[in-house]
Formats: structure tokens, sequence, C-alpha cells
């Protein structure tokens, strides 16, 4: 399991800086395969266009997520600790109890990605 890190990736550093507008506008033009195994700490990243985004591995501890869809997202191994959450869409796959616990524990949600 990879270590959160904070990137100077171009994407990320949009992400970090909460100009969700600006990342969603250039997100067909990024890469985007630097976005995982990152910190999103006590973020606001509310209204992200998150799909087909991997973001395995990362760390949403106190992040605001209310009413993003993640459902084409990758989230495998991600922690939600004390994240806002109300009116998200999660992966078909992910059980509630396994979003419940990485909310309240911090714990790191298991799924399994179909690849």
């Amino acid at each position: 399991m990879v270590q959160p890190t904070v990137s100077s990736d171009p994407a990320y550093q949009l992400l970090l800086s909460e100009r969700i507008d600006s990342f969603n506008l250039k997100k067909k033009n990024l890469d985007l395969s630097k976005l995982a195994g990152q910190r999103y700490q006590g973020l606001d990243l509310r209204n992200l266009n998150a799909e087909d985004l991997g973001l395995s591995d990362n760390h949403f501890r106190n992040t605001d997520l209310r009413g993003i869809d993640f459902r084409q997202t990758n989230l495998e191994g991600c922690s939600f600790a004390n994240a806002k959450i109300s009116g998200c869409y999660f992966p078909k796959n992910l059980s509630a109890a396994e979003v419940t616990m990485s909310v309240d524990k911090g714990t790191r949600v298991r799924y399994g990605v179909a690849g």
C-alpha cells in the first residue's frame, strides 16, 4: 500500500489549491495518473468531476466531499476519516458499512476494483 504524499503534479496542485472549477475544465488535458496516493486532508472538493479518476490510496481526512459522484472512480484503499460525504455516490461494490467504518474510524476502504 502506498503512503500518501504531497506532489508537485499540476493536476494535484489544482485540487490542493481547491481550484475545482479549473480542474474540471482542464481535466481532459491533464495527466491524471498521479492523483493516487496523495493527501487531500481538510480540503473543500465539492463539485469535483471525479468520473474515471484513479484516486486509490488517498487520505480524505476532514475533507468536504459532499455531492461528489464517485461511481466511476477508483477509491480502493482510501481513508475518509471525518470526511463530509452527504449526497455522495460511491461505487456500487463499495458497501455502506465499509464507507461508514472509514468515516468513523479512518480505515481504508476495500472493495476490489473490476479491472
